[in-house]
Order: C-alpha cells, then structure tokens, then sequence
C-alpha cells in the first residue's frame, strides 16, 4: 500500500506539490500580512497569537502521519545540532542590531526600534519589573512564532514545494515567502499616526530575514527534524527581544 502525504480526505482535491504549497501561502500568509498592519495600528496582537496557533495546526490538518514525519516532525538525538542552532540563531539576531542600530541609530528606520515600540516597555521601568518582562516576552516570542512559523514555512509549506521543485529551490521559495510575509512587521510601518513605507531599510530587513530562513533550513538539514529550525528561530526571537530591552 503507497504511503501519501496527505490524509486520505485531501487527496480528493490536491496532490502534495507546488500547487498545495502555493494555497496554504496564500490562505496564511496574505491574511497574516493584513492581521499584523491592523495589530501594528491598533496596538491589538491578539490576531496574530491566532495565526501562529493555526499555522502551527495546518500540517496536523492536512497530512497524514507519513507525510507529517517527511516534513520534519519528528524527533532527533543529535543534540548538539539542536544546541548549536539555537546559539547561530541569537548570533545572527544580535548581527541584525549591529547593523540596523549602525545605519540608523534610535530612528524607526531601524527594525529593532520599530519592532520594539509593540512591546510597550514603558519608560522609567525598575530594573526588576524590566527583567520580569523581558523574560515573559522573551518566552513567549521563543515558543509560540517560531513552532507555528517553522511547522509551516520549514515544514509543509517547504514540503510541498520540495515534492516539485527539490530541497534547494523549495528552501528558496519558502524563506522569500517568510521575508515578504514580514514586511508587515517592518517596512510598511504606522509612525505618528501614518503609513510609511521605508524602501532601504525595508530591502536589508527582508534580506535580513531571507537569510536567517536558509539557516532555519540548514539546521532542519542538518538535525533531520524541524526541532533544528525551531531551536534556531527560537535562539533569534531571544537575540531580538534582548536586543530591544537592554542594547536600544
């Protein structure tokens, strides 16, 4: 009996290829777009938890339990891959300050700055209240983004563009749809009660984060599950927020 990707009710209407990852892109990732211009303008995140949550559910949704380990949800024992990825993952957050707080200091060109104006830090904070925020933040921004977003974009998504065009390009293909997805967390940003796109500091972010995809899917590679992507991602979210709270 021939194992398939995809759990038997889905098989009716899609084959696991190019065109299936092309869909779960655009009933994702277009939403998600729009959900976080609105959070960013009404100061509401409540949406994107939920699009995080359903990300994360998709693969569980549509794929069998074949398909599911093919995509990488399983586990490793090659720990020290797993501790290594978490550790580039913050390496590669804290080079992204260096550069944006080198080109444009404490202005909202800088992703840091902008990204960081959500987090509601408020001023005069004691250095206690600060650490406890920092740790609630930083625990949730490595849990909760980096499981949904790998499941999906390293995970089914990466998947479903592999089975047509091979691991190299899919890789390609899912990082420019994880870089332009995050235009709507920096680059087209609300400042002072406007819309403003930055047009620079825009192309180095979604450089920045294509970059930072082809490593998540160096570290799925090279520990043989998504727990590699994860680790990395959740050791960039870390980099990001104590970048935020302690080096801006």
């Amino acid at each position: 009996m021939n194992q398939t990707e995809l759990k038997p009710f889905w098989n009716k209407y899609f084959r696991f290829d190019w065109k299936f990852g092309l869909f779960l892109v655009l009933i994702i990732c277009v939403p998600r777009f729009f959900l976080v211009l609105n959070a960013n303008q009404t100061g509401n995140y409540g949406p994107i938890g939920i699009i995080m949550f359903v990300s994360a559910l998709v693969p569980f949704f549509f794929l069998s339990k074949y398909g599911r380990q093919k995509i990488g949800i399983k586990l490793t024992k090659r720990i020290g891959i797993i501790l290594s990825a978490l550790i580039l993952g913050v390496i590669l957050s804290l080079l992204l300050y260096l550069i944006g707080k080198g080109l444009y200091g404490t202005a909202f060109e800088n992703w840091y700055e902008y990204i960081g104006k959500s987090y509601n830090i408020p001023d005069g904070i004691s250095g206690k209240d600060k650490l406890i925020m920092f740790i609630i933040m930083a625990s949730t921004g490595m849990i909760f983004s980096p499981i949904g977003e790998e499941l999906f974009f390293r995970g089914i998504v990466h998947g479903s563009f592999a089975e047509s065009i091979g691991q190299t390009k899919a890789s390609v293909v899912d990082s420019l749809a994880f870089a332009i997805t995050h235009i709507a967390h920096f680059g087209l940003v609300f400042v002072h009660g406007i819309w403003t796109f930055y047009t620079i500091p825009t192309l180095i972010w979604i450089t920045g984060m294509f970059l930072v995809s082809i490593l998540f899917f160096k570290m799925k590679s090279k520990s043989g599950s998504l727990l590699g992507a994860i680790f990395c991602h959740a050791g960039f979210n870390l980099g990001m927020i104590f970048s935020i709270f302690y080096l801006l």
